[in-house]
């Protein structure tokens, strides 16, 4: 048994290689007993990943506000409170918030041969505006 204490975590700004917009990231658990990372991402209106993919996938849930996510090749659909993504092994896709109102999702992934993101191109402002 593992207890992260909150203190000992550290909320980081997200990357803007992987990210646009302004996004904080806080570690739940990398790796240890469990091979998954989680993390807790707050995104501000507007704020988005790049387009990535996962290894073993990706569960998101999302813990206040309302946003986007969308695969390759398929429409963006509206998420919010509440809801849960399950993003098939090696989907290429995006998250994050709508364009007037921040969102909060939990994100879990395996890590799989020591990898549990592969981060791609930004996404551009006409495909995030597709999706509003």
């Amino acid at each position: 048994m593992e207890l992260k204490r909150i203190a000992d975590q550290k909320t980081v700004t997200g990357n803007p290689d992987y990210f646009r917009g302004e996004v904080w990231i806080e570690p739940l658990v990398a790796g240890g007993l469990m091979e998954v990372r989680g993390v807790k991402v707050t995104f501000s209106p507007g704020a988005r990943t790049a387009w990535h993919t996962h290894p073993g996938g990706q569960l998101l849930y999302v813990v206040s506000g309302r946003g986007w996510v969308q695969k390759e090749g398929e429409p963006a659909r509206a998420m919010s409170m509440g809801d849960t993504v399950i993003i098939g092994a090696g989907e290429k896709h995006w998250h994050g918030a709508a364009a007037d109102c921040p969102m909060v999702h939990l994100a879990v992934q395996p890590i799989v041969g020591g990898v549990d993101s592969a981060w791609l191109e930004q996404v551009e402002d006409g495909i995030y505006a597709e999706a509003r």
